[in-house]
């Protein structure tokens, strides 16, 4: 069904379009929109996290998950996948991140072929003091651009795209 001005309520109705067929303005509006606004936000906390803490937005994550981890520690695999990098790009990340003791690693106990990082004291500490410049950061440029009726909207959003992906994993908030 669709409102009155003929947009679709539900996301069943905006599938009627051939394949490969042209996005539509206002599909076009709310793809590119969402891209830029993605790119454009993780650039300024990128930017923002590495002037003040010389800490950027994906070493910022890898601290958190570990630090979210039963005892700091997480199979590099898993956190790969946690944290969309792969297991390449995390390794490399890990490696820096090693080198200025933040992480460490170690054999992965149960299969010798696995490692696992392992957040330090230090990691644990960068973190902390990086998390107040983030999360005011991100209340800044998004959430307080939004309601708390519209915040909960956007995560419904986030829901139906990707089960799981409103919710999160830390209990500390990001």
């Amino acid at each position: 069904m669709a409102t009155s001005t003929g947009t679709p309520t539900t996301p069943t109705e905006s599938r009627a379009h051939p394949r490969g067929a042209q996005l539509a303005p206002g599909e076009l509006a709310a793809w590119r929109g969402f891209l830029r606004v993605h790119a454009a936000l993780t650039k300024q906390l990128d930017a923002e996290l590495s002037a003040v803490h010389g800490l950027p937005l994906r070493s910022y994550e890898v601290l958190l998950h570990l630090t979210d981890a039963p005892e700091g520690r997480m199979r590099m695999s898993e956190l790969a996948e946690t944290v969309l990098l792969s297991r390449s790009g995390l390794t490399r990340l890990v490696d820096r991140l090693q080198r200025e003791g933040l992480v460490c690693r170690e054999s992965c106990p149960s299969d010798a072929r696995g490692s696992n990082a392992i957040v330090t004291g230090a990691g644990r500490e960068r973190l902390r003091t990086a998390r107040a410049t983030h999360l005011e950061g991100v209340r800044e440029r998004f959430l307080d651009r939004f309601s708390a009726a519209e915040q909960r909207t956007l995560a419904g959003y986030w829901e139906r795209l990707a089960p799981g992906a409103a919710r999160g994993g830390d209990a500390d908030g990001c």
